[in-house]
């Protein structure tokens, strides 16, 4: 059974708890439903000592805004106006997290996006080679699927690409399962979700819950609702936008653990990562359990031998479909 996301933490030893750890944390897309939250939440945490916000228009306003919130980080914004002012958001940062892009609409998947998305994270993925190639990269801009891949490819090609750095933020659908299998368990428990970020690509491990019993009517409803509790949200915004607060949150907390590995903790979490768990699949991205340290990625771990034959069907079934979106990630970069 996995371990719970905070079950390893090594006390920092390497530097002196009289000089803060310099993090400097870049939001681009930090105008948009996802960023203004998501700036605010990095602006709260005290690991967070410098906060850059880019966006095509209105960063400087939430830059003021989220600059008046009483913790000791400074906070700059900038436009694609601005005289070099992606490059000023990114200079010297430690993490970037992109969540910049479309919102999806009703009738809508995440893949709809790609047309527009992927250009978007492809121009700021090359920014960020270009400017802060050892940041880890945290994407959040959908379809993750795809999205991850097109970074990589552009770090390759830039040869810059370290696959220890570059996440696909997933915590989101951890953070639904969590939080549904609440209401049956009473309390909240950590529940492990593998696989990609799409429809049957995300497959809630509820076998790896200690003391939870599901019958199979309980079991299917509750992973469909993982698997489509975006459209849920979609749905009750009525086309207004989709999930913004609960994906600031989840990315928050994803950019979170990353800086406690920063600054010395090893730590537990789920990201979408390039691993060679399906390598014979031809599979190179896979959302799975990684141990964190200050380099990125220290260790990709396997799903645990003790999953349920439902859950193995469901990790059948999700790679063909991500054996798809990640070639559409690829072909979209070089063009093959």
């Amino acid at each position: 059974m996995f371990a719970t996301r905070n079950a390893i933490k090594v006390a920092a030893r390497s530097f002196s708890t009289a000089t803060p750890l310099r993090s400097k944390v870049a939001v681009l897309g930090a105008a948009g439903g996802i960023g203004q939250s998501l700036s605010l939440l990095l602006k709260a945490n005290s690991r967070v000592t410098e906060l850059g916000l880019y966006d095509i228009v209105n960063t400087p306003g939430v830059a003021a805004d989220v600059g008046h919130v009483n913790t000791l980080s400074n906070v700059a914004g900038y436009t694609a106006k601005d005289q070099d002012g992606l490059k000023k958001t990114l200079e010297g940062a430690e993490l970037v997290v992109i969540p910049a892009g479309v919102p999806r609409k009703p009738g809508m998947t995440r893949d709809d996006l790609f047309n527009t998305n992927a250009g978007i994270v492809r121009d700021l993925a090359q920014a960020c080679a270009d400017v802060c190639p050892q940041a880890k990269l945290l994407i959040i801009s959908n379809p993750v699927n795809s999205t991850v891949p097109i970074a990589t490819e552009v770090f390759k090609n830039a040869g810059v690409y370290d696959p220890k750095k570059i996440f696909g933020v997933t915590s989101l659908d951890l953070v639904r399962a969590s939080r549904f299998i609440g209401d049956k368990l009473g309390k909240i428990v950590d529940v492990p979700v593998v696989g990609g970020h799409a429809g049957i690509t995300i497959i809630p491990l509820f076998s790896q819950v200690e003391g939870l019993e599901l019958t199979k009517e309980e079991r299917d409803a509750l992973t469909h609702r993982v698997q489509f509790g975006g459209d849920e949200v979609v749905k009750a915004k009525d086309g207004l936008g989709s999930a913004t607060l609960s994906m600031a949150f989840a990315g928050a907390r994803f950019a979170d653990s990353l800086l406690r590995a920063n600054a010395g903790e090893e730590v537990l979490e789920w990201s979408f990562v390039r691993n060679d768990l399906f390598k014979d699949e031809g599979l190179e991205y896979f959302s799975t359990y990684v141990k964190l340290d200050k380099d990125g990625v220290k260790e990709v771990l396997p799903l645990p031998e003790s999953i349920s034959e439902y859950e193995k069907e469901l990790v059948k079934a999700a790679i063909p479909e991500l054996l798809k979106t990640q070639k559409k990630g690829v072909s979209f970069v070089n063009g093959n």
